[in-house]
């Protein structure tokens, strides 16, 4: 799963407006994502690889190519690092 170059050139942290970036997530998170999502994904199995990580520390999990862009949703980037060590 990716994210369309053309999107992400749209697409900005919803809190500072800035750009954001394409990070790997560690497979503890994606995992725990899958689980979070599950219900809104009915009738398949929600893919989580990747998220969109602002320049403020906010990284926003993409979901089956989908990117949430809720700010209740987001990521802290410690979390996403503590998890990868």
């Amino acid at each position: 799963m990716s994210v369309d170059p053309k999107l992400l050139e749209i697409l900005v942290c919803p809190v500072a407006k800035t750009p954001l970036e394409v990070i790997e997530l560690p497979q503890s998170i994606c995992d725990r994502l899958v689980e979070h999502y599950r219900e809104q994904f009915k009738d398949e199995e929600p893919v989580v690889e990747v998220g969109l990580a602002s320049p403020e520390g906010r990284v926003y999990p993409v979901v089956s190519d989908i990117p949430v862009m809720l700010v209740d949703e987001a990521l802290t980037l410690e979390e996403v690092q503590a998890a990868a060590k």
